[in-house]
């Protein structure tokens, strides 16, 4: 019988239901996957009409085993978690705390920098292939992450001249004035290593029905479980975070914590597909098929398990989300004197 770490389950019309240690996917008469329990981490819901039996629910809740719940799009639209995880009460206090305190301030600063250097990065990951091959393109991709880290800079200035007592909503506005930048060059040389086919407009996140931004956008969702995992694990609210504004049903610490995971998790993974000519289907109205939803379900969890260099070893890069949640929730307890963004190495 395989090991299944994370269960996909995306076909309409498919039942999760428990028998002795093993969750077993039906349709009708007929047997889906059987995924056993001891070695499960995540069963993942991306489909309409599926159904899951409470013993299953009871199993995977009693086990430390989310639920996770995902449209066709990649929005994460639910989560079901044993009910001690949010116990945790003297991170989170802390955590409410730092908003108005420079702490909070310099976590935003944190994640925005992560983010922004590994733009830059991918960037030259992508151009080092193209040295021989393409020298103009190598160029063209080594100057734009120049540009891109010299936002990096731009961030690193704000965290000095911030005054001992400044906040987050002192420099929001400066703070996504300069991610903006840095996203739009990083999007536009994405632009030039996309093949001539793909038809590359830019960057589109909810709504979009070309491949590519879809693709993107579901590689996200995927990723976003993964991160709230951790954060949940780690004790923090998902939804008390410092960049992104709190809307009610915003989970803003999520939104903060996936930034300096994108490039790594979902971009490299989706540009590496479209490159390598893999084909991302959809149907009339221009949404994924179910076959492509869970193929890239599956290449995002995979890349998950990917060693990257972090702290000195070679560690997959889904322990390396859960580290960073931890290391986040010590520096907001005072515990550890600086958070530091996880970044790629090229």
């Amino acid at each position: 019988m395989p090991i299944i770490q994370h269960l996909i389950v995306e076909e309409f019309g498919a039942f999760i239901g428990k028998h002795s240690e093993r969750l077993i996917v039906t349709k009708g008469e007929e047997q889906l996957a059987i995924a056993p329990l001891l070695h499960l981490e995540t069963v993942l819901i991306t489909g309409n009409g599926i159904s899951i039996s409470a013993d299953a629910v009871k199993e995977c809740a009693e086990r430390g085993i989310p639920i996770h719940f995902v449209s066709g799009t990649g929005n994460p639209y639910a989560a079901l978690y044993s009910a001690g995880l949010t116990g945790t009460i003297l991170t989170r206090r802390a955590q409410l705390e730092a908003f108005g305190t420079r702490r909070g301030l310099l976590v935003a600063l944190a994640c925005a920098r992560g983010k922004i250097q590994n733009q830059a990065n991918l960037l030259k990951y992508i151009a080092k292939y193209r040295k021989e091959t393409a020298p103009d393109l190598y160029e063209r991709l080594r100057r734009a992450a120049e540009q891109i880290e010299a936002q990096v800079s731009e961030v690193e200035r704000i965290e000095q001249e911030a005054a001992p007592r400044a906040t987050i909503d002192d420099y929001r506005a400066q703070v996504m004035g300069v991610e903006g930048s840095a996203a739009q060059m990083y999007w536009d040389a994405i632009g030039w290593v996309l093949p001539a086919e793909v038809e590359w407009r830019g960057r589109i996140g909810r709504g979009a029905r070309d491949p590519v931004n879809s693709a993107l956008n579901y590689g996200y969702g995927i990723l976003y479980t993964q991160i709230e995992r951790a954060l949940i694990l780690a004790g923090l609210d998902p939804y008390a975070g410092f960049a992104h504004v709190d809307r009610p049903g915003k989970p803003s610490m999520t939104l903060d914590a996936i930034e300096e995971f994108r490039q790594p998790v979902v971009d490299r993974t989706i540009l590496g597909l479209v490159n390598k000519g893999v084909k991302i289907e959809q149907d009339e109205k221009g949404y994924l098929t179910e076959a492509t939803r869970k193929m890239l379900a599956e290449k995002v969890l995979n890349r998950l398990e990917t060693p990257e260099m972090y702290e000195k070893k070679n560690v997959p890069l889904r322990v390396i989300i859960q580290s960073q949640a931890r290391h986040l929730a010590t520096f907001l307890r005072g515990e550890r004197e600086m958070y530091r963004p996880f970044v790629m190495e090229w």
